[in-house]
């Protein structure tokens, strides 16, 4: 089921800028969802239209399989979200900090203890959250989206700005509550490198259009796909006619001849051939593309 399902979101600013198009996004109900984009995309626009934080002009927006417009409300007390920077009270402890939403929220009190606990911050005592680093006030911020219990938890670009380790905190922090108290996660980022190691699932924008959708493992398979042989001979015409002996196409640069992977047995078999025609092999290696230049390419098309 989906949690989050969109169909054809449209949203202009003006006639003539159109920042997003046809947008349908399909969120797996206990996934971690990356939803990964350069800056300007229309990553934070497309998460304020979901959150009815900026009107909907074309398309549909279900949560839980719900039209969003007719149940606003009730949907809404089921996610969490965190747009952009944290909206804390600099002159607040994060239980105080907490405790004015408790009330509005109406759950017990007993559940700010719980999610400082859950977010690693349970001993900040009297501090102020203007002392916290970045990393405790982006904690703080997640403690606020978890406090009314959701069971979606939307985030916009969350670690930006932290340092690796405020990173790693915060990446632990959404793997332990999507593994321990089953929350789905929507998390918006520009940073491949660091989404990949957290997410399940993955959607691509750029330019206001989705490149992308799917596992992380079929972007990955893509990876795979991409990967090729690279020979330096010392003789590259006679190399192109023996490899297309093998129907196996190649192209050149820097010198180098580049074609598809093969299995070991038939580079043996091209390595046998090279030599017994007086060929010298001065390298052959496997080159791997890695999800960044995949990305590269997806956004270059």
């Amino acid at each position: 089921m989906y949690c989050l399902e969109t169909n054809n979101l449209t949203h202009r600013f003006t006639k003539e800028n159109t920042v997003l198009k046809n947008i349908s996004l399909r969120v797996t109900e206990g996934s971690i969802y990356g939803f990964l984009g350069p800056n300007g995309a229309g990553k934070t626009t497309t998460l304020r239209l979901i959150l009815g934080l900026l009107k909907k002009q074309e398309g549909d927006i279900l949560f839980f399989g719900k039209p969003f417009e007719r149940n606003r409300v009730a949907i809404l007390k089921n996610i969490g979200s965190l747009i952009e920077s944290p909206s804390l009270y600099g002159h607040l402890t994060a239980s105080e900090n907490l405790s004015l939403l408790q009330k509005i929220y109406r759950c017990p009190r007993q559940r700010i203890k719980e999610v400082l606990k859950l977010v690693g911050l349970p001993h900040t005592g009297n501090k102020k959250a203007s002392q916290f680093s970045l990393g405790m006030k982006q904690r703080l911020s997640i403690a606020v989206a978890l406090l009314h219990n959701p069971s979606l938890l939307i985030l916009d670009e969350p670690t930006n700005g932290l340092d690796p380790n405020g990173m790693i905190e915060i990446r632990e922090l959404l793997i332990k509550l999507n593994q321990q108290s089953g929350i789905t996660v929507i998390i918006s980022s520009h940073m491949l490198a660091e989404i990949e190691k957290l997410v399940t699932h993955v959607g691509v924008i750029n330019n206001g259009q989705m490149l992308f959708q799917g596992p992380l493992n079929e972007l990955k398979s893509k990876q795979q796909e991409s990967v090729s042989v690279v020979l330096e001979t010392s003789d590259l015409e006679k190399t192109v006619h023996i490899i297309a002996g093998h129907d196996i196409k190649t192209t050149q640069e820097d010198g180098k001849l580049h074609m598809p992977f093969v299995s070991k047995k038939v580079i043996a078999t091209l390595a046998q051939q090279l030599v017994n025609n007086n060929i010298e092999l001065y390298e052959i290696s496997v080159v791997k593309n890695d999800l960044e230049t995949i990305f590269i390419n997806l956004f270059s098309k």
